[in-house]
């Protein structure tokens, strides 16, 4: 047996270290957009891998027996490419991914289906705005310069930023719900764009933003073809046919 967990998120942090105690061989991959990406007990390999084609003669070269998915919910491309790889090579894939948030009594929330839907809904007057999207679509925002963007980011961009009004707060979550209100409240944020995520550590601010009376843009998740889920780490060691009560 050896896993390949396609990973970055703190699911896969959590699954690596399981594993390591079990003596499951498995390699951890790592997309290489953090700087300074968190150590692993097993061994780590970092970049892409070139596409479906790519993912599949790793999986054949390094004699990959299960896949597990702990990419973040967002990252289509390289969930799309698990599937078609894992079905070329008959390799079983599973995905570890987190529940998607769903609005509670008092959430202002206006679902977007779509990054470029989001985008355009901000087609109106200046606000300050949190953008609770990462580093990787900001390009897309530019087309609405007009507004005051928060940008929480885990690393300093290397280069400038397209959004001409900002404040970069750099910081590694999760973040508690009083940091998070302490946060609206300081840069006077009033609206939140957000990614549905989903999970516990990144949900403060929705809660902070449900206390201040804060309106929340929650993009949707894209659309994957069917695959096989779970939300804990113990399903997966189940998965693999390995004991789960080692206290990892």
């Amino acid at each position: 047996m050896k896993v390949l967990i396609l990973g970055g998120t703190s699911e896969a942090n959590t699954l690596a270290p399981a594993l390591a105690v079990r003596n499951i061989p498995a390699v951890y991959s790592y997309a290489g957009r953090v700087s300074n990406p968190k150590p692993q007990p097993v061994p780590v390999r970092t970049g892409g891998f070139g596409g479906t084609q790519g993912l599949a003669d790793f999986l054949r070269r390094e004699n990959i027996t299960h896949l597990v998915d702990a990419t973040h919910p967002f990252a289509q491309q390289m969930s799309l490419n698990a599937v078609a790889a894992a079905a070329e090579i008959g390799t079983p894939l599973l995905a570890l991914t987190r529940s998607a948030w769903k609005p509670e009594p008092g959430d202002q929330w206006q679902r977007m289906p779509t990054m470029e839907a989001a985008v355009a809904s901000l087609r109106r007057k200046q606000q300050r705005v949190m953008l609770a999207i990462g580093r990787m679509h900001l390009d897309e925002f530019a087309a609405q310069p007009q507004h005051h963007y928060l940008l929480r980011l885990v690393d300093q961009p290397l280069e400038p930023l397209p959004l001409p009004h900002r404040t970069i707060v750099v910081d590694r979550g999760p973040f508690t719900v009083e940091e998070d209100r302490a946060l609206l409240q300081r840069h006077r944020i009033e609206l939140v764009v957000s990614k549905n995520a989903g999970g516990e550590g990144a949900a403060a601010k929705l809660v902070a933003a449900r206390e201040l009376g804060i309106p929340v843009l929650m993009i949707d998740r894209p659309l994957l073809p069917p695959r096989d889920e779970v939300h804990h780490v113990e399903r997966v060691l189940q998965w693999l046919g390995h004991d789960t009560d080692l206290g990892v």
